[in-house]
């Protein structure tokens, strides 16, 4: 069973909401927090993770219930491809569920996205794909 979550932020929105240091240490990781530092204008590196943190939850059908969003991280491969990693509840959430993700970001100057796609991986791949 394949499983779908899509989200859009306004940069503007998250920039504003990073001015609270609480808010920053409740949404993000300590490795995307390390990400964002690195950047020249982290804003919209930060909306669009904050994007798939909420399409995560989306593809999941739950909304945020039962898992802090700073254990959901979203990184990046060597090339630049983002993926997610699971810490604490998130982790036993994805765990139980035995579900795999793919995900998709992109940012304008006002607005980030994020697709996510979640799958079981416990099906055979004639389950999945039809």
């Amino acid at each position: 069973m394949l499983f779908t979550g899509i989200d859009l932020t306004e940069i503007e929105r998250i920039k504003k909401s990073c001015q609270n240091p609480r808010f920053i240490a409740r949404v993000f990781s300590a490795k995307e927090q390390e990400y964002f530092a690195s950047k020249r204008n982290p804003y919209p590196s930060m909306a669009a993770a904050f994007a798939a943190k909420e399409a995560f939850s989306k593809a999941l059908g739950t909304g945020i219930r039962g898992f802090e969003l700073n254990e959901v991280s979203v990184e990046h491969d060597p090339l630049g491809a983002p993926f997610f990693t699971f810490t604490g509840h998130a982790a036993e959430i994805v765990q139980q569920r035995k579900l795999s993700f793919s995900l998709s970001l992109t940012h304008t100057d006002t607005v980030a996205a994020a697709f996510v796609v979640a799958a079981e991986t416990n099906l055979d791949t004639n389950q999945i794909i039809r």
